[in-house]
């Protein structure tokens, strides 16, 4: 059964993106290597709610549950993660299709 991936991303302003834009060069190759397809990335977000404001957005289709797991444990993710994790404040969504 296949999956979207939703992540909204926040960004401090005052911390700035710090090695964001790197992990964001490499996560994609990654990604794509589990079957994963980017629908969308992008930073031209229009918040309906004043309380969720994200500057960034990214839905990523996955052929199975499965395809990823196997990807967000991948040795090549955590090689990068920190990355995001140090940078930004990113908040993730899996949504199952069924």
């Amino acid at each position: 059964m296949s999956c979207y991936f939703i992540i909204d991303v926040y960004i401090d302003e005052n911390k700035g993106r710090g090695e964001y834009a790197d992990y964001i060069e490499k996560v994609r190759p990654i990604v794509e290597s589990f079957g994963g397809e980017y629908l969308v990335r992008s930073e031209n977000v229009t918040s309906l709610n004043p309380d969720r404001t994200p500057q960034r957005v990214i839905i990523i289709h996955f052929p199975s549950r499965e395809k990823l797991n196997e990807c967000f444990s991948s040795k090549e993710y955590r090689e990068i993660m920190r990355k995001r994790e140090d940078n930004v404040d990113a908040r993730a969504l899996i949504v199952e299709q069924t």
